[in-house]
C-alpha cells in the first residue's frame, strides 16, 4: 500500500483560511531582526504566511496580524517593500 504524503496546511494571516503550505508567501523575520518576504520558504528565523493577494496583505497589515506574529513592529515603508514584492500577475486581480 502506498503512502499518502501529507501536505502541510498554514493559516493565512489575512483571509485566516487553512492552505497548502506552498500555495503562501512566507514572510520572515531573521535571527538579527530584518523582516523579508522568504521565497524559498526555508529562511531561518520566525516566519508567518499569507495568500500571494494583496487583499490578503492589506488586511494583515491593517489589523497587525504580521507584526503580531513575527513579534516585532513594522513600519509603513516595510508593507510597501512586501506590496512591491508580491507576484505581478496576482497583484493586478480583482
Amino acid at each position: 500500500m502506498i503512502k499518502k504524503k501529507k501536505v502541510p496546511l498554514r493559516k493565512c494571516l489575512g483571509c485566516n483560511e487553512m492552505k497548502p503550505k506552498k500555495e503562501l508567501i512566507r514572510i520572515v523575520r531573521s535571527p538579527e531582526g530584518k523582516v523579508s518576504m522568504d521565497k524559498t520558504g526555508k529562511a531561518q528565523g520566525r516566519g508567518c504566511y499569507i495568500c500571494p493577494k494583496l487583499s490578503c496583505l492589506e488586511a494583515a497589515a491593517k489589523s497587525k496580524r504580521i507584526q503580531n506574529a513575527l513579534e516585532v513592529p513594522i513600519e509603513s515603508d516595510l508593507f510597501e517593500a512586501l506590496r512591491n514584492e508580491m507576484p505581478e500577475d496576482i497583484t493586478t486581480q480583482g
